[in-house]
């Protein structure tokens, strides 16, 4: 128990926009290393692996489209978390942090969406249908691109993060929507087969580079996400200063 209050002023700490500063500094070389080693691997492992009997190399989207759905689920729960401290802490930190997952969910989104076309083509016969999977991932990307022209129309970045906030925790219920939409309804996308009670039901030959490019995949959104943190904070603090300059420079003239 001793540990907590620890655990609890390190997270605090970090909070803090100086320390967030100093510690990214240090992280997002080892980030980026990590991101390009995956996705070497992954690629590779994509690229060697055999082609489906069914599918052919058209399978080999999949190493590309599932980690990309992965992300623009995982970028929204992040907002979702950090909307929702910001909501209730009222820390500046989760609204940057909330703030720049919006852009990074929105290419993932785009991505998956893209690369969904791509496969359906050949295995469905379409390049799009309205079915729950598509639809709500649809609606996800609208929804990451409602929350992104909000930031913009508000002037008053305070407003901005409060309505912003309240949007992506409502919005949250979109989340379980996705993931369980192929087990709701009768759909023409495939059910979950590597998350899911039983274990996955990919053969290793697949899940192997799918998992890599998984890790990859999420290094990448880590590597972005600091260092689009990082760029907020430091944009915030070149507007404040910006701000005093010229409210001393107004004060000086009278």
């Amino acid at each position: 128990m001793s540990s907590i209050p620890h655990l609890k002023n390190a997270i605090v700490g970090l909070a803090q926009p100086a320390r967030f500063l100093e510690l990214s500094e240090r992280l997002l070389p080892a980030l980026a290393a990590l991101t390009a080693f995956c996705f070497a691997i992954g690629l590779y492992l994509s690229f060697s692996s055999d082609v489906d009997y069914q599918q052919g190399v058209t399978v080999r989207i999949m190493y590309v489209h599932v980690p990309a759905a992965w992300m623009a689920m995982l970028c929204y729960t992040t907002m979702t978390a950090n909307a929702i401290g910001s909501l209730v802490w009222r820390h500046p930190l989760a609204d940057v942090a909330a703030r720049v997952a919006a852009p990074l969910g929105a290419a993932f989104t785009f991505v998956s969406l893209v690369t969904g076309a791509i496969w359906g083509k050949p295995m469905w016969g379409t390049w799009w249908v309205w079915d729950a999977r598509l639809t709500s991932m649809f609606v996800l990307f609208i929804m990451y691109l409602g929350i992104l022209a909000i930031y913009r129309a508000i002037d008053d970045p305070a407003r901005a993060a409060r309505v912003t906030a309240v949007l992506i925790v409502v919005g949250f219920v979109n989340i379980p929507i996705i993931k369980f939409s192929v087990d709701w309804w009768n759909t023409l996308h495939q059910p979950a087969s590597v998350l899911r009670l039983g274990g996955p039901a990919l053969d290793v030959e697949f899940l192997r580079p799918l998992l890599v490019m998984g890790v990859a995949f999420s290094a990448l959104f880590a590597t972005l996400y600091v260092a689009s943190i990082r760029n907020e904070i430091w944009r915030r603090k070149l507007i404040t200063h910006d701000r005093l300059a010229a409210k001393a420079a107004a004060h000086r003239e009278t």
